[in-house]
């Protein structure tokens, strides 16, 4: 219970400028669970449709292959769509090379989309806590201009703890942010690797498969 009144104490002398930072730290939690949640999704489903499709193209089944890439929803599978549609009409392996690149960075925004807000986000966050502390000193002196030069320490000193308090709380908002912006971009880099991986090992069996039978 302490904690919490503590808590309370310390966003409510921190002024105004606390509530932007909550509302900047509210957009971050969103944004970071959303990515989390769709990042995951897309990962689960790249090994799904990996795990079909592989036994496929070895197999020389093409056309079963492609029926698939066309029913699945996910990313590994429209970039094999693209692909599969180009070998039916080309045998040259730099055309589905190039076909499952256009897919790959038909993907890729929407993998990143978003993630770069959280870095912005750490910024407002501790540019907003700065400026709460700068206008909560200017209010300070100008509050002491007219005191008692007895008092004027005491209160000078009250004033500035106060004001400080903005840019520790923007502090403890960015912090965090930045923390969860590293962690989405080591999962979005790591899904784009390994579609980039996916495409140059189907690349080489299709255009494989299609050489041999020519």
């Amino acid at each position: 219970m302490d904690i919490f009144n503590d808590t309370v104490r310390f966003f409510q002398s921190g002024g105004i400028f606390m509530y932007p930072i909550v509302l900047v730290l509210a957009l971050g939690v969103a944004i970071a669970i959303e990515r989390y949640i769709y990042l995951t999704l897309v990962r689960a489903r790249n090994r799904h449709a990996w795990k079909r499709v592989l036994p496929l193209l070895e197999g020389g089944n093409h056309e079963n292959a492609r029926e698939f890439a066309l029913r699945s929803n996910a990313a590994m599978s429209r970039i094999l769509g693209y692909g599969l549609n180009r070998a039916r009409s080309s045998d040259s392996g730099e055309d589905v090379q190039m076909a499952m690149e256009e897919g790959l960075l038909e993907i890729v925004p929407r993998l990143e989309k978003r993630t770069h807000y959280l870095a912005t986000f750490a910024n407002i966050a501790t540019l907003l806590g700065l400026l709460g502390t700068i206008m909560g000193l200017i209010e300070a002196f100008t509050a002491v201009s007219g005191a008692d030069p007895a008092d004027k320490a005491n209160l000078l000193s009250a004033s500035i703890s106060v004001a400080m308090n903005t840019t520790a709380f923007g502090l403890m908002v960015a912090i965090p942010l930045l923390l969860i912006h590293a962690v989405m971009q080591t999962k979005t880099v790591e899904l784009v690797d390994s579609l980039e991986m996916a495409t140059v090992r189907m690349t080489n069996l299709i255009t494989g498969r299609t050489s041999s039978e020519g």
